[in-house]
């Protein structure tokens, strides 16, 4: 997926034993693809807006409405820092800011009709590529895809337990 097969690190190998492979390595291996696929995923979305702005604008798209101090604390940023992102997309049209029915006082971050949209066009773009790649598997890699899908879904389990 756009890494030169020299400069991709080397995978652990096949037919070694699960504890022949060393955990760091194993671990470094899977952050660096997990960093590529992340940043290749970023180029399909075909936003215009900045990985930050982004991210900003997925979760008021998933969690919202939420007030900008919530949204600071989901994107571990700073109020100052949060308080750019939200200007960005409210002056682009893709976030509203609207009175708490609740408290007047408080402002919520809502998603527009256009960051909604924007959102779908990019899930869509993202999700269409990774089926491309997908497609171009044959069944014994398709089959391994699956496999490691459900190893990843157990270790992020395995993270959120108490």
């Amino acid at each position: 997926m756009g890494v030169h097969p020299s400069t991709a690190p080397a995978a652990p190998a096949a037919t070694a034993s699960p504890t022949a492979v060393d955990d760091a390595e194993l671990a470094s291996h899977l952050r660096l693809s997990v960093i590529r696929l992340s940043r290749r995923l970023r180029q399909e979305s075909g936003t215009g807006l900045t990985p930050s702005q982004l991210s900003a604008l997925a979760v008021v798209d998933r969690r919202g409405p939420l007030t900008l101090g919530r949204l600071a604390e989901v994107e571990h940023v700073a109020p100052p820092t949060v308080t750019r992102l939200v200007l960005k997309l409210v002056s682009a049209g893709l976030v509203e800011r609207r009175p708490d029915p609740h408290d007047g006082r408080v402002v919520n971050l809502v998603v527009t009709e256009r960051g909604r949209a924007l959102m779908e066009e990019s899930r869509r773009r993202k999700t269409a590529f990774l089926a491309a790649g997908i497609g171009r598997l044959d069944s014994h890699a398709r089959q391994r895809l699956v496999d490691a899908l459900g190893v990843l879904d157990e270790l992020l389990r395995a993270e959120q337990a108490p």
